[in-house]
């Protein structure tokens, strides 16, 4: 049996305690928060779960054999740090961590106490995700050309990071996890409007390949929109995450070039065919993840999701910011 201590409870914690609760394998040992009303909420709900306002009585119990730091990413590094020089696993939500230097650092530390680093990148491990990937695998979509990511809504403002460290981990890790090749270069523009951090932003990501991705995230939309559209050279793919039913769509779409002669001579073909949409595996993601989390730990096996993974994430981000304060100049990676 896997005992997990869980620090945070705020809008994300009672989810991850939900899942961990509900698997064979692992219990919710303890669960920390600092508001005492909150700590009253969780004791009705899991009155066998031990319950304080000090994470230090989760990060020193030797009775836990892993910790989930679900907390603001300014706390990150301190606490899976302290995590991991206890002896102990760490689930951590994303980002990572706030630079480069602590999420290289936390890496290594993982490696020397050999503990295992995994970051809570929870749409990978969706059914359209996967099955998005399925279909690049076996050529479906045949080259890649472009990928282009909206994920815009009304709020939720923060106080702590702009809209880029806010809403793009999500959409940069889905595309990591997707694309073999991974980013050279990137460049970002953004505005703050009602605070000091950018609430919208456009980033454009360089491949060295014929691969260019764009992500368009704003806390400013009128409309609530999370889309990812993939083109190929044989197929062309719609993911709506939105879409209660037919959350992936693919379009037997796209050109075909019959001269290449000289510019002035080439001819091109346009190719409109069917659309239809594949099935896609149901159920929560998270719990797939909580589930692939114990598996990583019994079977001693590196996850997808590892400190690694958030690393590039991490570095995707600095480079936005940097290149958002010198006006979309391009970052290399």
């Amino acid at each position: 049996m896997i005992n997990i201590g869980v620090i945070g409870y705020g809008y994300w914690g009672p989810n991850i305690v939900r899942n961990f609760s509900g698997l064979d394998g692992a219990q919710v040992h303890s669960v920390c928060d600092r508001d005492q009303d909150v700590l009253a909420k969780i004791r009705k709900a899991y009155p066998n779960t031990i319950v304080t306002g000090d994470p230090n009585d989760i990060l020193n119990s030797p009775k836990i054999d892993a910790v989930a730091v679900i907390t603001p990413v300014s706390s990150h590094y301190e606490l899976t740090r302290k995590a991991l020089e206890n002896g102990k696993h760490v689930f951590v939500e994303k980002p990572f961590t706030t630079t480069v230097e602590q999420a290289e650092e936390l890496i290594e530390l993982a490696a020397r106490k050999k503990r295992l680093i995994m970051v809570d990148h929870t749409f990978i491990f969706t059914g359209a995700v996967r099955r998005i990937k399925q279909l690049i695998e076996d050529k479906t979509l045949g080259e890649l050309y472009y990928y282009d990511s909206m994920r815009v809504n009304l709020g939720l403002f923060q106080h702590d990071v702009n809209v880029v460290w806010d809403l793009a981990p999500h959409d940069f890790a889905v595309m990591d996890y997707l694309l073999d090749e991974k980013p050279l270069a990137i460049a970002a523009c953004g505005k703050a409007h009602v605070n000091e951090f950018e609430d919208m932003a456009y980033v454009t990501v360089m491949f060295g390949n014929n691969m260019i991705a764009h992500f368009n995230v704003n806390w400013l939309s009128p409309v609530k929109m999370r889309t990812t559209l993939i083109g190929g050279e044989k197929k062309m793919l719609v993911w709506n995450d939105l879409e209660a039913d037919e959350k992936i769509k693919i379009y037997d779409k796209g050109i075909e070039v019959r001269n290449r002669e000289t510019e002035y001579r080439m001819r091109i073909n346009y190719r409109t065919g069917d659309m239809y949409s594949p099935r896609v595996e149901q159920g929560e993601a998270l719990r797939r993840e909580a589930i692939y989390f114990l598996e990583c730990l019994e079977a001693n096996k590196t996850p997808v999701n590892d400190g690694m993974a958030g690393l590039r994430i991490v570095k995707m981000l600095t480079a936005c910011n940097e290149s958002i304060r010198n006006r979309g100049r391009e970052i290399t990676l």
